[in-house]
């Protein structure tokens, strides 16, 4: 999958943040500014994304897995649907504290939703009284909300695609914290 210059500046990627709320340590991948809006340097950006590509090509040659994070309302139905396109886990609702630093506990829960999963598939589901199997029926959901694009993660993903680095400060401390 090949972009062109051309495309990014279709695409709008050149356009940057209000000139107020600029990082100086971005200064060498601003182009300019024009109506207190920073224009992004495209060129140095098509050569940061080709490298990002070629990573994430030889990852997934390698059998790698990449963990994909969006629970802003805007990205959460695409983190979902290309990650299971791809066949990777994602994260759509909420960044649950701990699930990379402390994944061990996390393992846990996506055992009792898979047990719950086995459960409801054998039929051992319809034999709980109503108030059980209303509670059986909320748990699962909140399981399948928070942790349900992760059950099939084997293990500390190799790399973390995050859509909005600013909003998902704890997946992007998290990953850090763990090189």
């Amino acid at each position: 999958m090949s972009v062109t210059m051309r495309e990014m500046l279709e695409a709008g990627v050149h356009f940057g943040h209000q000139t107020r709320f600029w990082n100086p340590k971005m200064a060498p991948y601003i182009f300019g500014h024009r109506n207190k809006i920073h224009i992004v340097n495209l060129e140095k950006t098509l050569g940061m994304y080709q490298e990002a590509m070629k990573y994430v090509r030889q990852l997934s040659s390698n059998r790698g897995t990449i963990l994909m994070v969006g629970t802003k309302r805007q990205a959460r139905e695409t983190i979902a649907a290309e990650a299971a396109r791809a066949g990777m886990p994602f994260v759509d609702q909420r960044w649950l504290g701990g699930m990379l630093t402390n994944f061990k506990t996390i393992k846990i829960s996506i055992k009792r939703l898979k047990e719950m999963e086995a459960s409801i598939a054998d039929g051992s589901v319809e034999k709980l009284s109503k108030k059980e199997g209303l509670m059986f029926q909320r748990e699962m959901i909140k399981l399948q909300k928070s942790i349900g694009g992760i059950k099939d993660m084997g293990g500390i993903p190799d790399a973390i695609f995050v859509v909005d680095v600013g909003y998902h400060k704890g997946a992007i401390t998290e990953a850090a914290k763990l090189g």
